[in-house]
């Protein structure tokens, strides 16, 4: 495993890498740091990211978990930037319940890249986020997309 640690302005964060292919991205800094493309690659677009670029993440990852949070990993995925979806609207496509997803949710060893701060409960609410300061790093990610006007209004956008 490869690791390059990056500073963000939700903190410092370490990306993982295991033959070629993304398994984690970690608050903190690791001080093991080695270089190569694909680490690179995912620090350029990171700094993309957070310089309000909107870049795609067009990287080979590898996230280990359970087929079904793979499964709700992918359709966070295909949640386009400055979107949202809720628990329930994943869970329904998925036939399960919204709390299955909220867990899976918070096993993704990728976010940002595989955007779990754009699940939401329902009604707008903002609920649990695993990694930085909780839901206030939420909250930044949210802001940082534009996705609401007004975060404190709990409107969602549909897409």
């Amino acid at each position: 495993m490869s690791q390059l640690s990056v500073h963000s302005p939700i903190g410092d964060l370490t990306i993982s890498e295991e033959e070629g292919e993304i398994v984690s991205l970690d608050w903190g800094w690791s001080p093991f740091q080695e270089e190569n493309e694909i680490l690179l690659k995912t620090k350029f677009l990171l700094d993309q990211y957070f310089d309000d670029e909107n870049p795609t993440f067009d990287l080979p990852l590898n996230p280990h978990g359970t087929e079904f949070q793979k499964n709700v990993w992918k359709i966070m995925c295909e949640i386009p930037y400055g979107k949202i979806l809720t628990y329930g609207d994943i869970s329904d496509r998925l036939n399960s319940h919204a709390r299955a997803v909220g867990m899976a949710c918070g096993a993704n060893p990728i976010p940002i890249i595989i955007p779990c701060h754009r699940v939401i409960g329902k009604n707008g609410k903002l609920t649990g986020f695993s990694g930085g300061e909780g839901i206030e790093t939420k909250r930044y990610l949210l802001e940082l997309e534009d996705t609401f006007d007004n975060l404190d209004d709990n409107l969602k956008l549909p897409f």
